[in-house]
């Protein structure tokens, strides 16, 4: 018996990274899952692994910031497992050009939003009336890190990664009386194969220096939170944030200095 028997589960940017670990691990606990992903051969990719372990599943090419495109994804959703239990909001992404506000330019600005706050809406304003129906249902919004500290890049994002954050208590707020669950996570730095070739590797040894944990993050710890916040294990958990950041917003901003000058360092003297 797994944690979603008989449900099914929705996950956009289903094709790689957190979006393929968490439709693995959401298949693996009993759900059927509707793998979707702006690139079709990617999602294909994701769904046909899944059926080759024995799990129901179904690709959808959908770009989330096309509405005709996100009604049509649920309704094949709908049509292919009969109802929806769970929404997955993971699909999103940055532009190199997300610099600065100065040199910031608003067609990036306007992209940006579309894609990582725009999209995530328009995917719970579709299956939201399949949930409502049942009188059940959980949806998870992948925000991010960014979304919770200033730093020194991305404005854009962190902007509309802000937004998905302001969506999650809404929508827990406007329907939770009404059997609908929401809650975000917010990853920390997670090097999985879509990021890892992109990232330097000198701000990887950064976040190396911040983090709590003894290792870095990875898509199936992503994955590991979707499960709980979806299943029954969180069922009084509504409208909030998870990080899942491996400590990096727990601790003071001077952790990792402080760290290499050593412990003995903090003991006040005589």
């Amino acid at each position: 018996m797994g944690l979603l028997d008989t449900q099914v589960a929705l996950v956009t940017g289903a094709g790689g990274g957190i979006g393929r670990a968490t439709a693995q691990l959401l298949a693996r606990e009993g759900a059927a899952v509707v793998c979707a992903d702006r690139n079709a051969g990617t999602a294909a990719r994701t769904a046909q692994a899944l059926h080759e372990g024995g799990f129901p599943a179904l690709a959808v090419e959908a770009d989330i910031t096309d509405e005709a495109a996100v009604e049509a994804m649920v309704s094949a959703a709908v049509s292919a497992f009969g109802r929806l239990d769970v929404l997955v909001n993971n699909a999103g992404g940055s532009s190199r050009r997300d610099v600065d506000v100065v040199s910031m330019d608003a067609g990036v600005w306007d992209r940006t939003m579309q894609l990582n706050s725009r999209g995530p809406m328009l995917c719970c304003k579709h299956a939201l009336p399949h949930l409502l129906a049942q009188g059940a249902g959980a949806i998870v919004n992948i925000s991010s890190g960014a979304a919770t500290a200033g730093q020194l890049s991305m404005p854009a994002y962190a902007a509309a990664k802000s937004a998905v954050l302001a969506l999650t208590r809404a929508i827990a707020t406007l329907h939770g009386r009404e059997g609908i669950r929401c809650n975000a996570i917010t990853p920390g730095l997670i090097l999985h194969e879509n990021l890892a070739p992109h990232y330097p590797a000198e701000h990887v040894r950064i976040d190396a220096a911040n983090i709590l944990s003894p290792r870095p993050g990875t898509a199936e710890d992503i994955a590991n939170a979707v499960l709980f916040l979806v299943s029954s294990m969180s069922a009084f958990v509504n409208g909030h944030v998870l990080p899942v950041d491996g400590g990096l917003f727990a601790h003071t901003p001077t952790y990792a200095q402080t760290l290499e000058l050593g412990l003995e360092s903090l003991r006040l003297r005589d």
